[in-house]
């Protein structure tokens, strides 16, 4: 079974809208341990979506990578707590 990265959104700005390049993905509001329950969110064919949880507006860019937003940083980059074992 194939696997997609679902990218994790955060908003510790608290910008009011975040550009994003991609059209799923999950919000956390914020970065652990200041995060809200973690939601799938899918604009289907819209351009835009509000999360039901912290209010932040996302606005699907396709000149962003998925791996980008604007601004800066909202894209989560987990890592595994130090000892943690290598997958």
């Amino acid at each position: 079974m194939a696997q997609t990265l679902v990218p994790h959104l955060v908003n510790d700005l608290g910008a009011e809208q975040i550009r994003i390049g991609v059209k799923e993905f999950q919000c956390m509001g914020a970065t652990p341990p200041h995060d809200h329950p973690h939601v799938y969110l899918d604009m289907g064919d819209e351009t835009q979506l509000v999360c039901p949880y912290c209010s932040t507006l996302y606005v699907h860019d396709p000149a962003l990578a998925q791996s980008e937003s604007e601004p800066p940083g909202a894209v989560f980059a987990a890592t595994a707590p130090p000892g943690a074992p290598e997958a």
